[in-house]
């Protein structure tokens, strides 16, 4: 199989790492991710990765906490669940650098786009952690902004069902689902699969998006290759 993109960035939820348990870390999800995440690599593919942070912190969680509290706490799971995916992807013998919007220097390097892309340049894989470092903006905008920033050719969100479905297939048997939308398609009717903010952004900056399910065989290198699966959108 030949990639049919140089360089993309992979939408993980936080939710996919936790498997079946919903909490926390699955080993054995990770090190089926982490096993495609580095035969793309081996392809030649730079590879960008933003990581949710749903498995350990979503939203308030039933509390009266402010918003902005709840949301830097979500942006400190988000590291956690990218330094996890570093160690795995490192265990396979791939370098990897986590640059993340919050100084954390003691634990990642701060985000430069520059030095990002130098090390693309160099063979490594970067997770970019923390959102876009500021409350009010999902990790959807932060993928689209980090796919924006370095030239992504696609990006990839991978998803806990197989595309974009005009209703929920999980309640309803009779849902249809698209093999192409455009981003108008998406604020229009008002789909929710990724937010305004980010198809806003991939939009105006000519960048397609790829929402696939994370459980189907192989799904992210197929992806990269160019197979037909899931549904894509784009800006016509």
């Amino acid at each position: 199989m030949q990639p049919k993109y140089k360089r993309i960035l992979l939408k993980l939820s936080g939710e996919a790492l936790a498997g079946d348990q919903r909490f926390g870390l699955n080993q054995d999800v990770i090190a089926g991710v982490v096993d495609e995440i580095v035969k793309v690599h081996n392809m030649g593919v730079q590879v960008g990765l933003v990581i949710g942070g749903g498995n350990f912190w979503r939203g308030r969680q039933g509390t009266k906490m402010e918003r902005v509290t709840a949301d830097h706490m979500g942006m400190l799971a988000t590291v956690m669940n990218s330094l996890a995916m570093m160690d795995a992807i490192e265990q396979r013998g791939v370098p990897v650098r986590v640059q993340t919007a919050l100084n954390m220097i003691s634990l990642a390097e701060p985000f430069i786009l520059r030095k990002a892309i130098r090390h693309f340049e160099e063979g490594r894989i970067v997770i970019f952690a923390c959102g876009t470092g500021n409350p009010f903006c999902s990790t959807d905008t932060a993928a689209a902004l980090r796919a924006c920033e370095i030239s992504a050719d696609i990006l990839l969100m991978a998803k806990n069902v197989d595309g974009i479905y005009d209703s929920d297939p999980k309640t309803n048997p009779h849902a249809k689902k698209y093999e192409k939308l455009t981003y108008s398609d998406i604020i229009n009717q008002q789909l929710k699969v990724i937010d305004f903010t980010a198809a806003t952004m991939c939009m105006e900056n000519n960048i397609p998006t790829l929402a696939f399910g994370l459980d189907e065989p192989d799904s992210i290198v197929r992806a990269v290759c160019g197979d037909t699966l899931g549904t894509v959108i784009t800006v016509k």
